[in-house]
């Protein structure tokens, strides 16, 4: 369980840091308008905030942070019970995600939605099924 908690956590910091990037630069878009079309699926003037961009980095870099507090591989601050709810919170999260993701983007045909289909939702599931096995069996 160890090594499913540690490469999950690293994926959730890894998209973490992603989004610290998106705060700045639309890589690895050149520009601003792809990015908005292909990763948000938004009219470039309604993208997210580097404000709104920083909250989701942080709470990406929590959830890796409890995956593995859950696990065992650091110390967890707070209360004990906290790794186990917080890397349960972060499944269903994700799986919510994955889920609405999928659902949605059946509907649509923007390039977002073929992105959405093929890659994050996927992904999303994937996190969520593996950070609800660290969530349950520690």
């Amino acid at each position: 369980m160890a090594a499913l908690a540690l490469l999950t956590a690293v994926v959730l910091v890894l998209i973490g840091a992603l989004h610290v990037v998106w705060m700045f630069s639309p890589w690895p878009l050149r520009t601003r308008e792809e990015f908005a079309r292909r990763v948000v699926d938004v009219p470039v003037d309604k993208l997210p905030t580097a404000g709104m961009t920083a909250v989701v980095a942080v709470l990406l870099g929590v959830a890796g942070y409890l995956v593995v507090a859950r696990a065992g591989l650091v110390t967890a601050a707070g209360p004990g019970w906290l790794p186990a709810v917080g890397t349960g919170c972060v499944a269903a999260v994700l799986l919510l995600r994955g889920a609405g993701g999928l659902v949605v983007s059946s509907r649509r045909s923007t390039e977002f939605a073929r992105l959405d289909r093929l890659y994050y939702s996927p992904l999303c599931l994937g996190l969520a099924a593996s950070c609800g096995a660290v969530a349950a069996f520690g």
